[in-house]
């Protein structure tokens, strides 16, 4: 596939090295150069077996701050819990009318949060959820008991990712814009990939991440040197 010239101008200034995770930061805002505001992706090449039950990793890290895009939260619940995600300020309130709507398309919302009782209600729901990822999960903290419904909603709308492994056993994931400052950029880093590594299958020997670099939407890849990564997530 051919690339665009300033897909080429911007991989010139990238050096055939691994590169510090703040160095990246700073590089990756520096070459930046698209006429919206690109997400900045991260992406982890793990030694762990996709195939092998006992090496998944799912689950769902915090975004200190936030994703740079308004979340919508629409919630499955009823009675109390339903009032009270309500007062919590979701955008929706699952009602009849709106699962009609979702089995009709419509999935305008980031975020579906579930109380347990509900998920036998909405499993017909999973071929319209599962293919956008939103179908509630326990793995990913969005089945949640009524109590702690409000505290769900308000970490959904700080900003959270889910972490997944994929077929080819990397984990991808954005931690913000292009337009968030290096602190920003690098503390909604630091959040996710420390929940990855405090997430490695008890059963996976060595080393979890294998390589890892950073990028924009339309921009090249900055490779990292994992051994800086790792220390700086835990300093």
């Amino acid at each position: 596939m051919k690339k665009s010239k300033r897909y080429l101008e911007q991989r010139k200034k990238i050096e055939d090295k691994l590169y510090p995770i703040k160095d990246s930061i700073n590089l990756i805002k520096d070459i930046a150069s698209a006429k919206f505001d690109e997400s900045v992706e991260m992406h982890l090449v793990t030694s762990a077996d996709p195939k092998n039950a006992e090496e998944q990793i799912r689950t769902v890290a915090d975004l200190p701050h936030g994703t740079g895009k308004e979340t919508k939260v629409l919630v499955f619940a009823e009675g109390d819990a339903a009032a009270t995600a309500k007062e919590s300020g979701a955008d929706y309130i699952s009602d009849d009318e709106i699962v009609k709507k979702i089995e009709d398309g419509w999935l305008d919302f980031d975020v579906a949060i579930a109380t347990p009782d509900q998920m036998s209600k909405i499993g017909k729901l999973g071929k319209y959820l599962g293919r956008k990822g939103l179908m509630p999960n326990p793995k990913t903290g969005t089945v949640v008991q009524p109590q702690n419904i409000a505290k769900s909603i308000e970490a959904s709308r700080k900003g959270r990712t889910e972490i997944k492994l994929d077929s080819a056993s990397v984990i991808h994931f954005n931690v913000g814009k292009s337009s968030f400052s290096d602190d920003q950029l690098f503390e909604n880093l630091k959040s996710v990939v420390k929940t990855i590594y405090d997430s490695k299958p008890e059963g996976l020997k060595g080393k979890l991440v294998k390589k890892a670099s950073i990028s924009t939407t339309m921009g090249p890849g900055i490779q990292l040197d994992i051994e800086d990564l790792e220390s700086s997530i835990y300093n």
